[in-house]
């Protein structure tokens, strides 16, 4: 029976900040608005905002993909089309590709023993463009985007289409690994499958939403995989 693991793209594959702070910075330029790091710290903060409530389903993701530089011109106070930077920042976000760290030396490692895929609530475009330019859509046996699924994780539709798509599924030989508890590991539990938050700077997690592993590092994940397949114990 094949192992499955379920990967996020975004913070766990590719780094999306140095993602986010590289396309913002080529947007903000070409309207000639200022590049400072208090004007990109803002429109992180603002952006990370629309997608949690993307996730609680506050928002739709169009509401998001528009509403994120609506607000963010409003706040520094200058007049520029939303329209239009959203157009301009997601043109160069499809083309940027930073992988965190150890994540491409893991997948070419992890794909020739185990069935990968990736589980993404990017906007299906963007995170199209992204993965072609890391060159990694080899590792995976499908990719699973919410924007072209229609629901988003963490809900149970999202994770119930991804196991209707992928063969002899059996969410006791699966695994989560992803970065955000919201999306990723409150999605496992959910869907009733074992989830493992990769959190580098160690955060706490949200009470209630507690994975099966943890850990702080992706080369860290081989030996918890391991432990979750039965096929040794973790070494200390």
């Amino acid at each position: 029976m094949s192992k499955i693991i379920l990967f996020d793209l975004d913070d766990t594959i590719l780094d999306f900040h140095k993602c986010e702070k590289e396309a913002l910075c080529q947007t903000l330029k070409a309207l000639d608005v200022p590049i400072c790091e208090q004007n990109l710290t803002l429109y992180s903060q603002i952006n990370d905002s629309m997608w949690k409530k993307l996730e609680l389903g506050q928002l739709t993701r169009k509401q998001v993909l528009f509403n994120r530089f609506e607000e963010f011109f409003s706040r520094i106070g200058i007049c520029r089309d939303p329209l239009k930077a959203k157009t301009l920042y997601e043109q160069s976000l499809s083309k940027q590709c930073f992988f965190v760290d150890g994540a491409l030396p893991l997948l070419k490692k992890l794909y020739k023993k185990y069935d990968l895929y990736i589980i993404s609530n990017g906007t299906a475009h963007v995170q199209d463009g992204r993965i072609a330019a890391a060159d990694i859509e080899k590792y995976f046996k499908d990719i699973f985007i919410s924007d072209k699924i229609g629901v988003n994780k963490p809900s149970k539709e999202f994770f119930s289409y991804c196991e209707s798509h992928i063969p002899g599924f059996d969410p006791k030989n699966a695994i989560i690994v992803g970065d955000s508890p919201s999306s990723d590991i409150l999605g496992g539990i959910n869907a009733g499958i074992a989830t493992c938050r990769y959190n580098p700077e160690n955060k706490q997690n949200p009470e209630g939403i507690i994975p099966d592993y943890q850990i702080s590092k992706l080369s860290l994940l081989p030996e918890i995989l391991k432990a979750h397949f039965n096929e040794t114990a973790v070494q200390s």
